[in-house]
């Protein structure tokens, strides 16, 4: 194979795309859900994915997310981990909590919190097409699906200096080694090394 169709090959792959948001794409596809005329839609798309960005969550455990997981009241949201993961307890910031409960208040007998436009609990797939929606109207040039979201948590947290085993009992990582992978993200390790 030559260069040119080697690198053609390589650029085609989607394995070798960037497969995470840094924050500021996260913040665009947050503001392109503000454009949403429908107010019920615009909040849920936003809480969506800022519940997915701030916990790390997989497409399955944001659509299965029953409001019975969230203490609205003390602030804390019980994560059920899918892919035999470790369950654990986070706190809710102040806006994901008001947001919360403005859509609980919109869907005060809804046992899931997210709904689609039907009233049924959203699938994988409204929330995979959702995104790439969302993507196109941000203007992003990198490929935004679910799991774009829970990998920009750990690439947000390794460049913040989270230790590896934090991010992994944060992640519900059983195995380090899936954790390993955001802090070999992490630019920041080689700061400081040229100067």
């Amino acid at each position: 194979m030559t260069k040119t169709k080697s690198k053609i090959t390589e650029m085609s792959n989607p394995q070798n795309q960037r497969r995470y948001l840094t924050p500021t794409e996260i913040e665009a596809l947050i503001a392109a859900c503000r454009r949403d005329k429908n107010r019920v839609q615009s909040l849920r798309n936003r809480l969506l994915i800022v519940l997915a960005y701030h916990h790390g969550l997989r497409v399955s455990e944001l659509v299965s997310l029953e409001w019975t997981a969230l203490d609205l009241n003390i602030g804390n949201f019980h994560i059920t981990r899918k892919k035999n993961g470790i369950p654990s307890v986070h706190p809710l910031v102040a806006d994901e909590l008001r947001a919360l409960k403005q859509l609980h208040r919109q869907n005060l007998n809804a046992r899931f919190v997210f709904l689609s436009n039907r009233g049924a609990p959203m699938t994988r797939q409204n929330v995979n097409a959702l995104l790439i929606k969302l993507g196109r109207l941000a203007g992003l040039e990198v490929p935004v699906f679910p799991h774009a979201l829970r990998h920009s948590t750990g690439y947000k947290l390794a460049n913040q200096g989270v230790d590896t085993r934090s991010l992994q009992q944060y992640l519900g990582h059983r195995n380090i080694q899936n954790t390993v992978i955001y802090t070999q993200l992490n630019a920041n390790r080689f700061n400081g090394w040229w100067n």
